[in-house]
């Protein structure tokens, strides 16, 4: 069997040029290679990468694969050795019948980057058919009247083969009346004829068997015979005549089935059974030809239905015959017109889904279209929706490239529809639609998006730890893991906030935590920053302003700043008898750590010696008298003020106020007028000094006489110890004001306190009352200043 020969091949270019919106390729002269047919399955072709000058290597990077229409697998290609192999055994006749020379087109295609080759094999054809008869014995009825040199028409063999393989001549074993000449016909065939030598004598041999023999022209030569039965019958001197010896005719291939393809007609100018003419298909082709014939009306009509992508011609032969058999023939000529009955097909060689977002100009699916049918009813128009960001570009051989038009963007659209229209040229048109999915893959080129720029959350002080305050939330428009995001905290911007030891967050969810109680007189708001970033690569981050106000809680009781309640021997209040009701006798000074509602204090006389002799009034803790006083009222009198915030459960304090009533108190500055009072303050500053050292030198001389009573006191009631007496008769209180307005000023209250009970005499002027509070956040618990004995302060 001969060996596979393969032509040179020539190196085949194909530049992608992105140019707009489409592409050009340069074609160069495809790779041909030839080989015989039969050759067995697995057989070497040709070496591809070789002939493309490529690596073996480069095959396989650039995912090199054979494509052929209709996907059929005629050949395959070794990528490991570039070796292109038979897949099956090729025969010549089925893949392309008589048609000459045979020639198999396909395609390499490299994907990466695309690239297509056009590649061709011709098949060579073997002498493997021989030539057929399609039936084994042949009857010819010749009239003894018959001349020699009478030509009568023989049936032809069939050979598959082509060329000089096929039927070359038609021989005859040697008899005295007959010899066979082998003529061509029109298409090329050659048919044989049965010539008369010598007149046949039906009385003397009524019948002859002869046996014909027909040869293909290959080496060596196959064969093949028909018996030819003669009958030799009486004189009929006239054989049937057509009127046409070649009728021409067209036929839609959309013709139905018994319809008319043309009629023929023949005379015989004999008269009874002579004279009648039978029409009948000659060669034999009633089984091979998609016709019939009426033998009585010579009309021609359609068995089967024609297909002009198979066959588009067909030469018919008719034989008219007679009664006395002579026979006429003709030919006809059918034409099979094509109409557009065959949609395009597409048939897809690659689809790359998902595609990556951000890349441009990137291939998506390589294809092709065919349209069996011819002229405009085979060409076609392939196209898209114009709402879509893909073009189609198109290459050889019907071959078309779908590229993304830009960068795609997965959160706007992450799928996309395709459908890819093919609409013949024909009429009417015909369509074919295909659809196909292009998934889009994610790229990070998303940051997480807070659902705020900024959070405020409200905790309420005094919280249990580990306390769940609120929580974060930030999206990422991304997909897997782009979109997974993680949560932390920012370094604080305040390097002296421990935020590490005071707020926590879960990375999954971004749910923070309180570590720790907060006091809200420590630590009223804070601020901090969260961030949020996914897990991409690279990955993107955001940020946002998380503000924390701690709220007040009712945790703080009033703290009492006058009179201070320290343990030390009681203050006592001086009230004159002659007090007037209304009269200012002391003040209750209280503050509350809290804030808001929860410092809101009101003062309320809790319990008194005398009920209804003294009151407090609720806003200010000034506590007054509220009617005369009279001298059956008892000297001494105690009050217990009760001091209360506004909290939702209110928290207190009590303060204890000692008030001795007592005769002769005078006020030793009276009030100012208002208009004297402003018109002093309006003076200067020699004004203001000259005040001050009045009001210190009163203060002083006032001190000398209190130390002189209370010396006195003590040596006339020296079984009272621990507890101040005042001498019958007038005696000024202990309390001084300078405001001149007759009631007591905040700003220049003092606490006289007479020492007893101590062997010396002391006379002492202490600062002036101030609490000491306790630092925020530390505690409530406020350290007293104590004093032994009883002293004497200004507040």
């Amino acid at each position: 069997m001969e060996t596979a020969l393969a032509k040179t091949p020539q190196k085949r270019q194909v530049i992608f040029l992105a140019i707009l919106l489409f592409l050009r390729e340069a074609d160069a002269e495809a790779i041909r290679y030839s080989m015989p047919e039969e050759i067995e399955s697995g057989s070497f072709v040709a070496n591809l990468a070789k002939d493309l000058g490529l690596s073996v290597g480069e095959l396989v990077t650039r995912g090199a694969r054979i494509h052929y229409k209709e996907n059929k697998q005629l050949l395959q290609l070794d990528v490991k050795t570039g070796n292109l192999l038979l897949r099956d055994k090729l025969d010549r006749e089925a893949l392309c019948g008589a048609t000459e020379p045979c020639v198999l087109h396909f395609q390499l295609l490299l994907e990466n980057p695309v690239q297509f080759v056009q590649v061709e094999l011709q098949l060579k054809d073997i002498n493997d058919h021989s030539p057929e008869f399609l039936e084994s014995e042949m009857l010819l009825k010749i009239p003894e009247s018959v001349q020699p040199g009478t030509v009568f028409p023989l049936k032809i063999a069939q050979d598959s083969d082509i060329g000089s393989n096929t039927v070359q001549n038609y021989t005859i074993l040697p008899n005295p009346h007959f010899h066979v000449l082998t003529n061509n016909r029109g298409d090329g065939r050659k048919y044989p004829e049965l010539v008369l030598d010598k007149g046949l004598d039906r009385e003397e041999q009524p019948e002859l068997r002869l046996t014909i023999t027909a040869l293909d022209g290959g080496a060596p030569p196959r064969s093949g015979t028909i018996a030819v039965l003669i009958e030799v019958v009486d004189i009929n001197d006239n054989a049937p005549e057509f009127l046409q010896s070649l009728y021409e005719v067209q036929v839609p291939e959309t013709s139905t089935l018994k319809s008319l393809v043309v009629a023929v007609s023949a005379r015989d100018l004999d008269a009874g059974t002579y004279g009648r003419v039978a029409y009948a298909l000659f060669q034999g082709d009633e089984g091979t030809q998609p016709f019939e014939i009426d033998e009585i009306t010579g009309e021609i009509r359609l068995k089967r239905i024609l297909d002009f992508e198979a066959t588009q011609y067909y030469n018919v032969e008719i034989v008219a015959t007679d009664g006395g058999g002579l026979s006429g023939k003709c030919t006809v000529a059918v034409q099979v017109l094509d109409v557009n009955d065959n949609a395009p097909k597409l048939t897809m060689s690659t689809l790359t889904s998902p595609t990556p977002e951000n890349s441009p100009e990137t291939v998506v699916a390589v294809f092709s279209v065919s349209d069996p049918d011819s002229g405009d009813n085979g060409k076609v128009i392939c196209s898209i929706d114009d709402n879509l960001p893909f073009l189609l570009r198109p290459s050889i051989e019907n071959f078309y490239t779908l590229v993304t038009e830009g960068e795609l963007d997965r959160e706007s659209r992450a799928e996309y529809n395709i459908t890819i229209t093919v609409i013949d040229l024909g009429t009417p048109r015909l369509k074919t639609e295909h659809k196909i999915t292009v998934l889009v893959s994610d790229v990070n080129d998303n940051a997480p998006t807070f659902s705020q720029t900024s959070y405020t959350l409200f905790i309420r002080e005094n919280n249990s730890p580990a306390l769940h305050m609120g929580s974060v939330s930030a999206t990422d428009r991304d997909s897997g893991s782009n979109a997974q995001v993680t949560y932390s905290l920012l370094p604080p911007q305040d390097p002296h906030l421990p935020l590490a030891s005071l707020v926590s967050i879960n990375a999954d969810n971004g749910h923070l935590f309180v570590l720790r109680s907060l006091d809200y007189e420590a630590l009223r708001a804070f601020e901090f920053r969260v961030g949020a970033i996914d897990a991409g690569s690279p990955a993107l981050s955001s940020e946002a302003l998380v503000r924390v106000e701690v709220v007040d809680d009712n945790d703080n009781s009033p703290f009492v700043l006058y009179p201070l309640q320290n343990g030390s021997a009681p203050c006592t209040e001086l009230v004159p008898r002659a007090a007037e009701a209304g009269y200012l006798v002391t003040k209750v000074v209280a503050v509350d750590s809290d804030s808001g509602q929860n410092a809101w204090l009101s003062y309320q006389l809790l319990k008194a010696t005398e009920p209804g002799l003294f009151s407090v009034w609720a806003h200010n803790g000034e506590v007054r008298t509220t009617r005369l006083l009279s001298e059956r009222d008892a000297a001494k009198h105690r009050l217990v003020v009760l001091v209360k915030d506004n909290g939702e459960l209110p928290m207190s304090a009590t303060v204890t106020l000692h008030v001795l009533l007592v005769d002769g108190f005078s006020q030793p500055y009276l009030p100012l007028p208002e208009m004297a009072l402003n018109e002093a303050q309006a003076d200067s500053l020699t004004v203001y000094l000259i005040i001050a050292l009045a009001s210190v030198s009163s203060l002083f001389l006032f001190s000398v006489l209190l130390f002189i009573t209370v010396r006195l006191c003590r040596r006339n009631r020296a079984a009272s110890a621990g507890r101040c007496s005042v001498p019958e008769g007038h005696f000024p209180g202990h309390l001084v004001d300078v405001s001149g307005t007759g009631t007591l000023s905040h700003s220049y209250q003092y606490e006289v306190c007479l020492t007893g009970g101590s062997g010396t005499s002391e006379f002492k002027f202490l600062k002036p009352i101030f609490p000491n509070f306790p630092p925020q956040g530390t505690g409530r618990e406020t350290k007293e200043n104590s004093t032994s004995g009883n002293s004497f302060q200004f507040s």
